[in-house]
């Protein structure tokens, strides 16, 4: 309620308009507000993990595990390798960064590549070939059978696509060039989806200015 009267409208709806005037020209207003959203984005997100990752985490469990449980001390080590981040701030220290950052990217690396074949490339497969059964396929109506069908079309062709071990000629040719029909597809709809949900961001920015800022809406 408060962000829809006194001056809490007047401020949004000038950073609104500052970040829009980059429509005409890139401009001081338009800097500022763009200034004023990374820096409130960046002390947000900075605040937000350290108190629901970072305190509850490594911090708690060493300096106040609570009654009758002991430090985890090794989260010392954690602790230590954040602090060294902070160290490319300084020309002199900067290098020392890249012993927490390997480290860093080594295991996030190691964690996605599990994450992304059980949580993805394995639950596509399954979805893929499952409609395929002989049991659950037969019993299917015809358009969702075609679209089975068509889907498993698209998964392997796109596939003989980005298979460059073997020259893409003859009947390989042609499947590979049915594949990028349907990467072209993916590619569209995805552009699509994403240019109606930044039409979607722009009527509510409009909608505010209209409804809150204005009151020419109600």
């Amino acid at each position: 309620m408060y962000m829809t009267s006194g001056i809490w409208p007047w401020l949004a709806a000038a950073l609104t308009l500052a970040i829009y005037s980059f429509l005409y020209k890139d401009n001081p207003f338009y800097k500022v507000a763009e200034y004023i959203f990374v820096g409130l984005s960046a002390g947000y997100w900075a605040s937000y993990m350290f108190w629901n990752y970072a305190k509850p985490n490594l911090f708690d469990p060493l300096f106040s595990p609570g009654a009758g449980v002991h430090p985890n001390y090794w989260n010392i080590i954690p602790i230590i390798l954040g602090f060294m981040m902070f160290t490319q701030l300084f020309r002199q220290t900067a290098w020392v960064v890249r012993f927490p950052l390997t480290f860093v990217l080594g295991v996030a690396l190691g964690l996605q590549i599990i994450a992304t074949v059980e949580g993805d490339i394995i639950p596509q497969l399954a979805g893929t070939f499952a409609p395929f059964l002989k049991s659950t396929f037969v019993a299917l109506p015809i358009w969702p059978m075609i679209g089975n069908i068509v889907l498993l079309v698209g998964v392997i062709t796109a596939l003989t696509y980005f298979y460059f071990s073997m020259e893409h000629r003859g009947a390989f040719g042609t499947s590979a060039k049915i594949g990028v029909y349907f990467l072209m597809i993916s590619f569209g709809a995805s552009f699509g989806y994403t240019v109606m949900a930044r039409i979607s961001l722009l009527i509510g920015r409009f909608q505010f200015l209209l409804t809150d800022w204005l009151h020419v809406v109600k």
